[in-house]
């Protein structure tokens, strides 16, 4: 069964082929459609099974064209219409678009004046600068693809979080609908909510092994492995699911073994055998062999002396020593969040109402949201030109009156423009409740000065994702992010961290040096419809990576605190 990613790639595929070969209006919608399928966190199958072609009709940005071809999809794993269209180009070359750097105008130009089909063709031709060469590229933009095809090839070896949790949660849900299967954890790099993953790990407890295996192995379209106890299977996507069956009596080792990543893992196993210990997946053993612990893995960090460490700090980046000192920092929980700042509505690039965003919010027990929608330079992007935004701002204000005890707050994404001035001026500004600037553009320069003038505005009060990073799509714009933390301590800036699974912007190490630095930060979503929302987990799991605790997170608070707080 082909997953959301796997559809919406095929969508952007299509558009792009439909550039290529010149066709108008349709790429568009094939975009549009593939970015919201992308951005649900519900899987497209369950849409479907629920309320069939309708269902799949309701999603914004998908029309009934498309829809039936959703539909072919999910019921087929194939696209009639996609098989076609492929063959009227060479084999291969609709690839060269998923190259960073090179969109369809390009790929046309590389295929028609130096016959590059492949990427094979394409590295060949940046060996011998034909590219730098060519009229309206040059040496910049060979480099630029050249550094794009090293993202791809990175990204074809790992997978993003929020395209590896789902898979393995859905197959932790599956396992536990057993009734011979007592416990199941998520472990190694998606137990640690890493924000790139290899393959899944999973750990079971269970008496009865043997139909453990073949329930798993039936959920994949390839078995690997089937043993006793452990075996492997490739799923959707192509990943590698790892599943072990342990006793119960085994479980706390294992668990201790199989999380933390190998340096943690090493780490824990030197201060064992300094304590004249020897540590396995088997449990903790005297020098003799004598078991002392297996079964609780919080015992087992006890017994060596550390305070238990959560498994997003497993990384071997402090955590030991800190946790020798029993000083490691109580995280925030993921039931910790009461809002949402960052959003969008269809009066920009958003495909619901401010009304369906906030109520949907609502139902997350969130107490509050913002509405943050772009500014007017953005125009690709449906930003709003001052009058929109005084109507947007009537909008809210009506909204309110009809919400108890919930509250929509006035925000905008407000782009900071080349020389760090904001898109507005402030007597726009100032009709909002708070203003979330962000850069979207120039990412090729240093944009430390650019951000820095733009927090000197009073009115900025969040930056929103402040590297501009898409994983294995575009690299983090240059910036001196100390430079930047001290101003939003010292201008009392928050510092978004962006929830979006192919952004995670902030990283953990930078989370981490803000903590260190007392700057408040913010997680949010930067949903564009309400399946975005879902998202937030994703934000939390890297707020928890960077050690930071509750009183860290200015969402954290309550609507009547984050009022007092504005």
């Amino acid at each position: 069964m082909l997953s959301n990613q796997e559809i919406a790639e095929i969508l952007f595929n299509i558009a792009d082929i439909l550039e290529i070969q010149g066709v108008k209006f349709k790429p568009q919608a094939y975009r549009k459609a593939g970015r919201q399928i992308e951005s649900i966190s519900k899987h497209l199958r369950e849409i479907y099974k629920k309320d069939g072609l309708k269902g799949l009709d309701n999603i914004p940005g998908v029309g009934k064209n498309i829809s039936l071809k959703i539909e072919e999809l999910l019921k087929t794993g194939k696209l009639k219409y996609f098989t076609k269209i492929k063959k009227q180009l060479p084999k291969g070359i609709y690839k060269l678009m998923d190259i960073p750097g090179i969109g369809p105008k390009k790929v046309a130009k590389l295929y028609k004046e130096l016959k590059i089909k492949n990427t094979t063709d394409l590295k060949k031709a940046i060996k011998k600068h034909k590219i730098a060469q060519l009229k309206g590229f040059g040496e910049k933009t060979e480099q630029e693809i050249l550094e794009g095809l090293k993202l791809r090839t990175k990204r074809q070896q790992r997978i993003l979080l929020g395209e590896a949790y789902p898979i393995a949660y859905n197959i932790s849900q599956e396992l536990l609908k057993l009734k011979f299967i007592e416990r199941v954890n998520i472990v190694g790099s998606v137990g640690r909510m890493k924000e790139t993953i290899g393959d899944i790990d999973i750990l079971c407890i269970s008496k009865k092994p043997k139909q453990v295996m073949n329930a798993f192995a039936s959920l994949g379209k390839k078995i690997l492995m089937k043993g006793k106890t452990k075996s492997s299977i490739i799923i959707e996507d192509n990943i590698q699911v790892d599943l072990r069956v342990l006793p119960k009596k085994q479980y706390g080792s294992s668990l201790q073994y199989f999380m933390g990543s190998k340096e943690h893992g090493v780490r824990v196993r030197q201060i064992a055998m300094k304590k004249d210990y020897k540590l396995s997946e088997y449990g903790l053993f005297t020098r003799k062999g004598k078991l002392i612990e297996s079964k609780d893995e919080k015992k087992i960090y006890n017994k060596l002396g550390l305070q238990w460490v959560p498994y997003e700090l497993r990384e071997n980046t402090g955590e030991i020593e800190t946790a020798m000192k029993n000083k490691l920092p109580k995280l925030i929980k993921y039931n910790d969040i009461k809002a949402d700042l960052h959003m969008h509505s269809n009066y920009s690039d958003g495909r619901n109402t401010i009304k369906e965003m906030a109520e949907y919010c609502k139902n997350l027990t969130y107490g509050y949201c913002a509405i943050a929608d772009h500014s007017q330079s953005l125009k690709i992007s449906r930003g709003l030109e001052p009058k929109r935004l005084l109507k947007q701002i009537k909008e809210i204000t009506k909204l309110n009156k009809s919400f108890s005890k919930f509250k929509i707050f006035k925000n905008c994404e407000v782009d900071i423009k080349g020389d760090g001035s904001l898109d507005y001026k402030n007597n726009i500004l100032s009709k909002l409740d708070l203003v979330t600037t962000s850069i979207h553009s120039g990412f090729k320069k240093d944009n430390t000065p650019r951000l820095l003038k733009a927090m000197d505005n009073r009115y900025t009060k969040v930056i929103g994702h402040p590297t501009g990073r898409l994983i294995y799509t575009r690299n983090p714009y240059q910036l001196n992010i100390e430079k930047v933390f001290e101003k939003a301590r010292d201008n009392d800036i928050w510092i978004e961290i962006n929830a979006h699974p192919h952004r995670l912007d902030i990283k953990d190490v930078y989370i981490k040096k803000a903590v260190e630095m007392k700057v408040k930060m913010v997680i949010s979503t930067d949903a564009h419809n309400v399946y975005g929302l879902d998202n937030m987990m994703y934000g939390i799991a890297q707020a928890r990576r960077g050690w930071a605790s509750k009183k860290d997170i200015v969402n954290t608070l309550s609507l009547r605190k984050f009022e007092k707080l504005l």
